[in-house]
């Protein structure tokens, strides 16, 4: 039998998935009223709709005046993939990886692109590898925010000013959630569905004037596919970072993305989606202060997502069984809280060890968070309650 008592308190909201993540507070179909839909993305209407949300991107994020943005197809994962199918193997490659997603961009590189010179800086989930290993001669490939890790990286100090090669940086669940120096960052991707949790299948690409200059004089040795494709005659295809995307857009989710851009210039901008993204993430600091049974992935506080918070399960008669078992332990937690509906999509990403994946972005709402800890403890001992029994 559990010992503490079933909560009575549920969240309003019990969406807490990394992606795509929940709707900022409010959002119903109505939002999409204006949708130009049935419409050409190039005739006026679709270019203004895309003109407006490069142009609030550019002022909700701080984006420098001479760095492009555009929109590019699937999702944040195209937008990394044409970055580093179009600007590597100019010079050696440094690869950070902490997490899958970072793993995965390592993956491409060496295997898929099969560049000769590259370093791979790696860490075991939960940790930063030696960022002052960095060698910035070269190319260097990173994640911002690690979202299946919880982990990452506290600022921009490691990057030099006077770096000679490009940092091509994912920053997907890291836009909007956290400061990020544009300064210090010459690729930045993200998507759409992340932070600001509009739909899927956009991606986000900005690019330096020194990206652009590597663009305009380097050539890759390898084929590129249509959509990789950013110059033409050796310039940039300006078209691409003023709306003119490569492949049609969904003007639905084009929609959604400025409906999402607007509610967070409501609200104040950049400044309160992170102190929204911080007083969640709090929340949960808060509760796991106080707990025995839970810890975070990250050991390094100063190295905590805001966003995308990583939990494991540290209570002895759950890491004294066999991995598997603790796995299955996770998952059932997972499922308890599913099916009383008050959190969706929390277990730990697939690659990830066992434990829960909460989401803290700005669309979530500390007051559903708040309901959502009590649930924890309930859940926790309920499973504590099946392993007893069956031993």
């Amino acid at each position: 039998m559990t010992k503490t008592a079933k909560p009575d308190l549920r969240p309003a909201n019990p969406r807490f998935s990394s992606g795509p993540c929940t709707k900022r507070p409010g959002w119903t179909l109505d939002a999409l009223g204006d949708a130009a839909l049935g419409r050409s993305h190039r005739a006026k209407i679709g270019k203004r709709k895309l003109k407006q949300a490069i142009d609030k991107t550019r002022t909700l994020l701080g984006v420098p005046d001479d760095y492009r943005i555009g929109i590019v197809p699937a999702s944040d994962t195209g937008a990394v993939e044409m970055a580093l199918w179009s600007l590597l193997g100019a010079r050696g490659v440094h690869m950070l990886a902490w997490e899958s997603f970072g793993a995965g961009w390592v993956s491409d590189v060496v295997k898929q692109l099969r560049l000769e010179d590259v370093e791979v800086l790696e860490a075991e989930y939960g940790l930063l590898p030696d960022l002052d290993q960095i060698e910035f001669n070269r190319d260097v490939v990173f994640t911002w925010n690690g979202t299946t890790s919880g982990v990452r990286v506290p600022n921009g100090d490691f990057v030099p000013a006077d770096r000679e090669g490009l940092t091509i940086c994912d920053a997907t669940s890291a836009a909007f959630a956290q400061q990020l120096p544009f300064d210090k960052l010459d690729v930045v991707t993200f998507s759409w569905q992340k932070v600001l949790g509009g739909e899927g299948g956009h991606g986000v690409l900005i690019l330096s004037p020194r990206a652009v200059e590597r663009l305009e004089s380097y050539t890759p040795p390898w084929p590129l596919p249509k959509i990789f494709r950013m110059t033409k005659g050796g310039k940039l295809i300006e078209g691409i970072f003023e709306g003119a995307t490569i492949n049609t857009p969904s003007m639905l989710c084009v929609e959604d993305y400025l409906d999402a851009l607007s509610w967070a210039e409501e609200i104040g901008g950049l400044p309160e989606l992170l102190r929204r993204a911080d007083a969640n993430a709090g929340t949960i600091a808060d509760f796991v202060a106080q707990r025995t049974w839970i810890d975070f992935l990250a050991v390094d506080p100063q190295t905590r997502s805001n966003t995308s918070v990583c939990l494991k399960i540290i209570d002895p008669r759950v890491t004294a069984l066999a991995e598997d078992r603790q796995a299955a332990f996770a998952k059932g937690l997972v499922a308890i809280l599913e099916e009383e509906g008050v959190a969706f999509d929390i277990g730990a990403y697939r690659d990830a060890p066992a434990g829960l994946r909460i989401w803290t972005g700005g669309t979530v709402e500390k007051t559903d968070l708040a309901a959502l800890m009590p649930w924890l403890d309930w859940a926790f001992e309920a499973q504590i309650s099946v392993i007893e029994s069956a031993a």
